[in-house]
């Protein structure tokens, strides 16, 4: 094995640079994953340029790989052994918290990066952190006895498998926070890799009606979004997709609004109240919000809507995002659309953030760190 890991460190906004850390010594309870594939997602896109620290860090949190050394008490309390494809989440839970017991490690403190320096977090925590590899822009990721950790299914290849992590937030979101089932009306705002991957979920739950909103540059999502099972796809600078919606439905709206645009303002909240003209509607909403100091909250209370923030994934979405996966029932491959090499981290960041000059028409970008 190497002594020296290769990862894509960003030391700077928008800045990214190879740099090299020791291969680490692995305790009984640890283990060491040799990365396949790290998906990039909008999160990247905003943290790579506008980073919440200015230590060095080696971002990637969608990550799939090989596990490449495993400590005997690492396979015997995990179930992981040497050469084993598998998910790891991004989050490093504690343990002994109550979101843990309660299986919610997704809100414990160890893996808050917003109020807690020492957290642990793929892709989140410093590189000046032993043992250093704690993102999936590197040639291997470490994995410590709190890492969570799961079997990729055969059949499913490494870069299918990037999409796990958009596609358990859309299970946790729309399934278990929003309420999607059988006969459910769906407005879904953002056609990117989260979008899209709550058009196959809510297809899957048996939603009657899917409406996919977005821009003029998400033609090709939008026809993505299409064969993925929208019924009716909307690009907002070309119609009033208020009045679009309501034609769409016979002026009743919808029951749930998914927001996917990662905080891209109060337009798309202001469209979901207003979508959701049936009594009892839900929306959920993600990404960080700007100040809304004119919030409806008279119109949202007398139309009795449940507003929900969407944070993270369960263990149970990741299993059964890996389950979806794994039916083949939906053509994801048109998902995953790119491959970059650990060279090309900036370049994939930017294509990703539809960003002028990088690659056009990606969706979901996998960084292969030995392509």
């Amino acid at each position: 094995m190497v002594e020296k890991v290769l990862a894509a460190v960003r030391t700077a906004p928008s800045k990214t640079e190879i740099l090299e850390y020791p291969m680490p010594e692995i305790p009984i309870d640890g283990a060491l994953m040799k990365m396949e594939v790290a998906g990039i997602c909008g999160t990247d896109v905003k943290l790579y340029a506008h980073p919440p620290t200015k230590a060095p860090v080696i971002m990637g949190h969608e990550n799939i790989g090989y596990i490449a050394k495993a400590g005997r008490e690492f396979t015997r309390r995990k179930g992981f052994k040497e050469g084993d494809l598998v998910f790891v989440e991004h989050y490093v839970m504690c343990g002994k918290c109550e979101w843990c017991h309660r299986g919610e490690y997704r809100h414990c403190e160890n893996t808050d990066w917003r109020n807690n320096p020492e957290s642990i977090r793929y892709g989140y925590t410093s590189a000046e952190h032993a043992p250093h590899l704690w993102g999936g822009f590197a040639q291997y990721v470490y994995l410590p006895w709190n890492a969570v950790v799961h079997h990729v299914p055969k059949g499913v290849s490494a870069e299918l498998a990037g999409l796990v992590t958009p596609m358990a937030n859309g299970i946790e979101w729309s399934l278990f926070e929003g309420n999607v089932g059988y006969n459910s009306t769906v407005l879904i705002q953002g056609p990117g890799q989260q979008g899209l991957s709550q058009t196959v979920i809510c297809k899957q739950a048996g939603a009657s009606l899917i409406i996919v909103t977005g821009t003029s540059k998400d033609g090709a999502r939008m026809d993505v979004a299409k064969k993925l099972g929208a019924d009716y796809t909307i690009d907002v600078q070309k119609e009033d997709p208020l009045a679009r919606i309501m034609e769409i439905t016979n002026g009743k709206g919808v029951d749930v609004v998914l927001d996917c645009t990662a905080g891209a303002g109060t337009v798309p909240i202001l469209l979901g109240i207003e979508a959701l003209k049936r009594k009892a509607g839900c929306m959920v909403v993600q990404g960080e919000m700007p100040e809304f100091p004119n919030f409806p909250i008279g119109k949202m209370t007398t139309k009795y809507i449940t507003l929900k923030s969407a944070r993270g994934h369960s263990y149970r979405a990741c299993e059964l995002a890996l389950e979806q996966l794994a039916s083949k029932r939906f053509p994801l491959e048109l998902v995953t659309t790119h491959k970059f090499g650990l060279k090309d981290v900036d370049l994939a960041i930017r294509s990703v953030g539809n960003k002028e000059g990088a690659v056009k028409d990606v969706i979901h970008a996998s960084l292969m760190p030995w392509l």
